[in-house]
């Protein structure tokens, strides 16, 4: 009981990150004991007693009504997402059944249609990744957009594991924090969607042993799905540029989800993103050669 819950857990680190003046409560004076708001003061903006609050967070208690947890929600400030899974962790802690499983491994084939989409869309960079961000497929521009995934084998090109545990993740991204950050949260959400997940437990695994900014990101039990925005992006061969991305999800498939990029045509960040589709040195030497 000392560890408490999954939905305990969830809670202190989530109360740890809403400070008192966030939610219109004096911060005091002197030095904070704890991060955050105290128990008590997250207890009285959600309209429960700070006794059966400590017990929620400790694991005593396993069985709060939908009314409690969305007023903790409310409290905690959560985003849609994040309160999803809170309303999640709460049915998990009153031993309601979790999600069905996935298969193992996942659904990795990546259908004709769409990889004929994706050379279509050149020079625009597009590419289809699993729900773990398995990087599936994707045409020259969105390969090369990625600079050295291709020296891992096709069943490690991760984009998570890149940002995190490639030697270029951290060069490539302008704003990497901000990234990394994103990338922690996408994974948060997708273990409430399906926490026995076993490709997602594996790559969290990994993940929080090998990278320490990972696994500090991981306990801050960000929730967060991205659906379109913009990347800096610091690329070693093309130089400076600034795309926009969209996130598609993949029709009948088991949470594929199709990636493209894009910039306002005649601007260095779409001359930059069209070089990306040109054919490396290397690249030309070897179709030279092939040719002989």
């Amino acid at each position: 009981m000392s560890q408490g819950t999954e939905l305990g857990r969830f809670l202190r680190a989530r109360r740890g990150l809403i400070r008192p003046q966030d939610v219109g409560l004096p911060a005091g004076t002197g030095i904070r004991r704890t991060p955050g708001l105290r128990r008590e003061e997250l207890a009285t903006l959600a309209g429960v007693s700070v006794d059966y609050y400590t017990r929620l967070e400790r694991g005593r208690e396993t069985r709060p009504s939908p009314a409690v947890i969305a007023a903790l929600g409310q409290a905690l400030r959560l985003a849609p997402e994040a309160l999803g899974r809170l309303h999640e962790l709460a049915a998990l802690a009153a031993g309601q059944a979790p999600p069905p499983p996935s298969e193992p491994g996942g659904a990795r084939g990546v259908r004709a249609s769409v990889r004929a989409l994706l050379e279509s869309l050149r020079p625009h960079p597009a590419c289809v990744v699993s729900r773990t961000n398995d990087l599936l497929a994707a045409n020259r521009p969105g390969l090369r957009l990625f600079p050295g995934i291709t020296n891992w084998p096709p069943e490690r090109r991760n984009l998570t594991r890149y940002i995190f545990l490639h030697p270029m993740g951290r060069r490539l991204y302008r704003d990497w924090e901000e990234m990394a950050g994103h990338s922690a949260a996408h994974l948060r959400a997708m273990a409430g969607a399906d926490p026995d997940m076993p490709e997602l437990a594996q790559l969290v695994g990994e993940l929080v042993v090998k990278s320490p900014e990972f696994a500090r990101l991981w306990e801050r039990y960000e929730v967060r799905l991205r659906g379109g925005g913009q990347k800096h992006f610091d690329h070693p061969e093309v130089g400076a540029m600034c795309l926009s991305f969209e996130v598609m999800e993949i029709f009948r498939t088991d949470g594929q989800r199709l990636v493209t990029y894009q910039a306002p045509a005649g601007t260095p960040d779409h001359d930059a993103m069209v070089l990306l589709d040109m054919a490396s040195p290397a690249e030309r030497a070897l179709a030279e050669e092939a040719g002989r």
